[in-house]
């Protein structure tokens, strides 16, 4: 009997070990050329036993009233696969929404700011490039504008690099193209990882903040019930 029961335990711990010490890696693309916009996002878990793609192939500004419409596709593989397609609507109803409930959660936890930085530190980049060609249809201006730019896009670097972790120097290109016409493309290339035990134990954390905020925890369960 006593082998019977050790034999399924040593399984058991076995696969907790494997699982905590994978990585959730993802992988995202931002394309725009011209008036063509593609925004990627992949993530895989579990040793790439779980994989999720979502894809915007269409933006579409509709004015300050309607606000943007978006497409996104959805793919997956899981213990449940699932493709799905919608389509949404961002206007000025949205965003204040999305700041309601995020206000709401703030005040649904305790010291929510720091728990996510705290999580964001674990996260791992392995990969950051970003390439921008353009032309503002003066050689002089565009010259000028190609340094602000790169400066510009080295802050962002910087401030990123203060909340996650970077493996390697990230790869900044601007490129001036010195044309009689506006034109602009760029692409933005990012992968990294997280590890599972460290979003484990954020989970715990979180839980055991959300538990010391009187109504907590019907809070935030009324958030995620209510995804509308």
């Amino acid at each position: 009997m006593t082998l019977w029961l050790a034999v399924p335990l040593a399984l058991l711990l076995l696969v907790i070990v494997l699982v905590l010490s994978s990585s959730i890696h993802f992988h995202f693309r931002l394309c725009r050329i011209g008036k063509d916009d593609r925004i990627e996002f992949d993530i895989k878990a579990l040793f790439g036993l779980v994989k999720f793609h979502y894809e915007l192939p269409k933006l579409i500004y509709e004015g300050i009233a309607r606000g943007v419409k978006i497409k996104l596709e959805e793919s997956g593989i899981a213990p449940v696969r699932q493709d799905a397609d919608s389509v949404e609507q961002i206007d000025d109803e949205t965003l204040r929404d999305w700041k309601r409930k995020l206000k709401e959660a703030l005040q649904a936890t305790m010291d929510l700011k720091s728990w996510i930085k705290s999580l964001m530190s674990h996260v791992i980049i392995t990969r950051f490039d970003w390439s921008t060609d353009f032309s503002l249809g003066d050689a002089a201006y565009t010259a000028t504008a190609t340094g602000a730019l790169s400066g510009l896009k080295w802050g962002m670097v910087g401030w990123i690099s203060r909340y996650v972790r970077l493996q390697r120097s990230p790869r900044m290109f601007v490129v001036p193209v010195f044309r009689d016409e506006l034109c602009f493309s760029t692409e933005a290339v990012c992968t990294g990882k997280l590890p599972v035990s460290s979003v484990f134990f954020a989970g715990i954390q979180l839980l055991w903040r959300v538990i010391r905020v009187k109504g907590g925890l019907s809070r935030w369960i009324r958030l995620l019930k209510n995804k509308n």
